[in-house]
């Protein structure tokens, strides 16, 4: 008997390279400029309107994915709740004293996604699941972003700018991941991670994406965040790596759930990526965790 020949490689789709480096290079000229400007009160108003602007467009693709499965979530509540998740983080960077607490925060949501369904949703056969993904959406989606916003907002007295290199350190760890995921399962990728979840995904992809993980993280600590010593560097790299690629596998299986290819379903697409939540899956894993890492073992507040 023949053994079966071994499974084909991907490839790297060149035209679809080329478009993602061109977007990616324009975003992220604006991007670490902001980053860089980030010890002023006004970057970090605009980075708390682009986090919002984007937890706007990735809600609006989560509810899609909601109602091609038949259910009803509600965009706005969504949007609102993830918004109120968002913004206190950012006040609660501002003032220590906690003016939007979580706990208001929860109730204002629960109002707006449960009396809003009561009285807007005519569909209430399907009002556990629709309220229930509207729940998600906003959890998911406003304290990823929270997190991100949260660590924007970090000042320490030992280092200028600290928020804007936690950032910078959170974004570049996740996309080079992200990058050498890509260029080593399209090369040498030939054993499926989760081919019922994501049949692209091969574990040589997700040695590139830890490696790459490491390699960015280590740049920081060269570059940017110099008191890191070579433990955290590590520590952090492969952290963000793993919490990233559960994000990026969680998001890939709603898709499938759905029906999906990806999450830009009628919604603005970013040439080259996809939709906004295909962009935000990584990063709203990651961002928690870099937080808990910074705040417990470094005692940032």
């Amino acid at each position: 008997m023949t053994p079966a020949p071994p499974p084909k490689r991907a490839g790297i789709d060149k035209g679809n390279l080329a478009v993602r480096v061109g977007t990616a290079v324009v975003f992220a000229l604006f991007f670490f400029t902001l980053l860089y400007l980030g010890a002023q009160a006004w970057a970090k108003a605009v980075f708390l309107g682009l986090l919002a602007g984007a937890l706007l467009m990735a809600q609006h693709e989560f509810t899609l994915m909601g109602r091609k499965m038949g259910f009803n979530p509600s965009f706005l509540a969504g949007t609102l709740a993830g918004w109120g998740f968002l913004l206190h983080f950012y006040l609660l960077g501002r003032d220590a004293t906690d003016p939007l607490p979580l706990w208001l925060v929860l109730t204002g949501s629960a109002l707006v996604i449960h009396f809003g369904a009561l009285f807007f949703d005519r569909d209430l056969e399907k009002a556990l699941p629709s309220q229930a993904i509207t729940w998600m959406g906003a959890i998911y989606l406003g304290l990823g972003t929270g997190f991100m916003m949260r660590l924007f907002m970090f000042e320490d007295p030992a280092q200028s700018n600290a928020g804007g290199r936690l950032v910078l350190a959170l974004f570049l760890i996740t996309w080079l991941g992200d990058t050498c995921a890509y260029f080593v399962g399209s090369l040498l990728g030939r054993h499926k991670l989760a081919p019922r979840v994501s049949p692209k995904k091969t574990w040589e992809g997700v040695g590139g994406n830890l490696a790459g993980n490491v390699l960015a993280s280590f740049l920081i600590k060269a570059f940017f965040c110099t008191h890191w010593s070579a433990v955290d560097a590590l520590a952090i790299g492969l952290l963000l790596g793993l919490a990233g690629l559960m994000g990026d596998l969680v998001e890939s299986m709603w898709k499938r759930s759905a029906g999906a290819k990806d999450s830009n379903m009628g919604g603005i697409s970013i040439p080259g990526h996809g939709g906004m939540l295909d962009r935000l899956d990584s990063l709203a894993f990651a961002a928690p965790v870099f937080y808990a890492y910074i705040h417990f073992v470094h005692g940032l507040n």
